[in-house]
């Protein structure tokens, strides 16, 4: 009873921590935080994503420090004035990018160098001359609120003019994105279709200043560039579609921003490094279990890839005759393996229909086949390496090994042809012939596996075989077993046993 009486109780305080949360986010500080905060997660990751694809985290880092010269200037000109900040920032910004482009132009100096010595410059231009207006009487800026943000002191004009900034970004890509996209990636075929890489680098310059002064409020300058890169880096974890990239880059800077407010709020926690720290976190979530570039998923991968060569390498041992005899403890050491991995393996070609299922574990012609191939791709790799790489033949055999796992049918039926058709390996072994099969050979289904004889064969006499033994175009069958020398199938209930040399020729669907 009490157990129950304790849940309730923290139910009931759950309860009211949420609702002094909602009371907390319902005041208008925390609604100016959560909209100024989200417009600018939503801008940074939109730029984000050119950003990162041209290779220029360093120059938004440069940008979002040298702003601080701007700042100064404007104070000194218009006052404490967010407009005066944002025209002061964006000059800054534009003065950086041209001043880090003539460095690297015309001066024999590296580029992420050039970067470097400009940002810095600007930046400790900035400390210098906002450090000596605060040391004046009457005049205060706090540095640390450009540095890392002050969501409480967001104005109305700070909510417009990120709005701003956001509807301005969002237009320039929509009218500008095939010049984004192609200046991105084929920066050559640009110039030559008439697209000025240089006039493109610039304005993606000014949106980026843009960009930073919006969220100079919310994450401050030096925390800008996560939110310019974490995001856009998140977002190609997950996709390699431009398109899907920047939408994506968006939410995600979006998600990052108010799970950030919410949870500095929660935990009394700064709002700028807690966003940032969100947005890492959401990366290194996809960098675990992105489906396509997730360490998880590689992880997988080259599991799944080890043991697809081993079942190949037993597959070509089983082959051998004179290792037809051999028991599960001989196998494992022929192949330097363990005898739990060898019996996977067995496991694996059972289901796969590659042995019988005697014990003898013999090839079905299934598995004569996948053999005959990795051998032909063994023997024509050699071949290659002697006849076009001037190998010896001491030479090839352990590099035709790894490889024979990896090359295509397209890439051996190439090699093939270049080298005249060989009939033997440089070892005198004769090189398999590839055998031309349908589109989906019925020996290449798994026993239980469920088909239709397919009304195009790739030859009459396919079709009148199976006419001789009654199974009809548009037959639905099952694979009732491999066998050695042929594949037993059911249809309507009857078995039918065709031989190897014609299930590897009848087409199925």
């Amino acid at each position: 009873m009490s157990k129950y009486i304790i849940c309730i109780f923290e139910i009931m305080m759950y309860i009211c921590n949420m609702s002094e949360l909602l009371e907390v986010l319902s005041a208008e500080w925390a609604i100016r935080a959560l909209v100024t905060s989200s417009i600018v997660g939503i801008t940074c990751g939109l730029i984000g994503s050119f950003i990162v694809l041209k290779n220029m985290s360093l120059i938004g880092d440069a940008l979002s420090h040298s702003i601080l010269p701007g700042i100064y200037f404007s104070f000194i000109i218009f006052g404490y004035s967010t407009l005066g900040f944002f025209v002061g920032s964006v000059i800054a910004g534009l003065i950086t990018a041209v001043a880090i482009t003539w460095i690297q132009t015309n001066v024999k100096t590296k580029n992420d160098a050039a970067i470097g010595i400009v940002f810095t410059a600007m930046f400790a231009i900035g400390v210098i001359g906002i450090s000596s207006l605060n040391n004046q009487k009457g005049n205060h800026i706090d540095l640390k609120d450009f540095l890392f943000g002050n969501v409480l002191g967001i104005s109305n004009q700070d909510i417009v003019l990120s709005s701003m900034v956001l509807l301005f970004t969002l237009a320039s890509i929509v009218i500008f994105f095939r010049q984004f996209f192609i200046t991105t990636f084929q920066p050559i075929i640009a110039e030559t279709i008439g697209i000025s890489t240089k006039v493109m680098h610039y304005f993606l310059m000014l949106m980026l200043s843009f960009a930073v002064v919006a969220a100079l409020q919310s994450v401050g300058v030096i925390l800008v560039v996560a939110m310019l890169i974490t995001p856009a880096s998140t977002a190609l974890l997950l996709s390699h579609k431009l398109q899907k990239v920047i939408v994506l880059s968006a939410i995600l800077g979006l998600i990052s921003s108010i799970l950030g407010i919410i949870l500095s709020i929660i935990y009394n926690m700064p709002p700028g490094p807690t966003i940032v720290l969100v947005a890492t976190g959401i990366y290194l979530l996809a960098a675990l279990f992105s489906p396509q570039k997730g360490l998880i998923q590689a992880w997988v991968h080259k599991r799944n890839e080890k043991s697809k060569i081993f079942v190949e390498d037993l597959i070509k041992l089983l082959s051998k005759k004179v290792n037809k005899d051999k028991s599960i403890p001989q196998i494992a050491e022929l192949l330097n393996s363990n005898i739990n991995q060898v019996k996977k393996g067995i496991r694996t070609l059972n289901i796969d229909g590659l042995v019988t299922s005697d014990p003898s574990l013999t090839l079905s012609m299934k598995g004569k086949q996948f053999a005959s191939e990795l051998v032909r791709a063994h023997r024509l790799w050699e071949s290659y390496q002697v006849n076009k790489m001037g190998m010896t033949e001491n030479q090839i055999h352990d590099d035709a090994e790894r490889l024979e796992h990896h090359l295509t049918q397209d890439v051996l039926d190439e090699i093939d042809e270049k080298l005249g058709f060989p009939e033997n390996d440089p070892h005198g072994s004769p090189i398999p012939k590839r055998e031309i099969l349908p589109p989906k050979p019925l020996f290449h289904l798994k026993p239980k596996s469920k088909g239709i004889i397919s009304k195009t064969q790739i030859s009459d006499w396919v079709e009148s075989e199976l006419w001789e033994l009654g199974i009809l175009p548009n037959s639905q069958f099952t694979i009732s077993e491999i066998l050695q020398d042929g594949v037993m199938i059911k249809v309507k209930s009857k078995d039918y046993t065709l031989p190897a040399r014609l299930a590897k020729m009848v087409n199925v669907m």
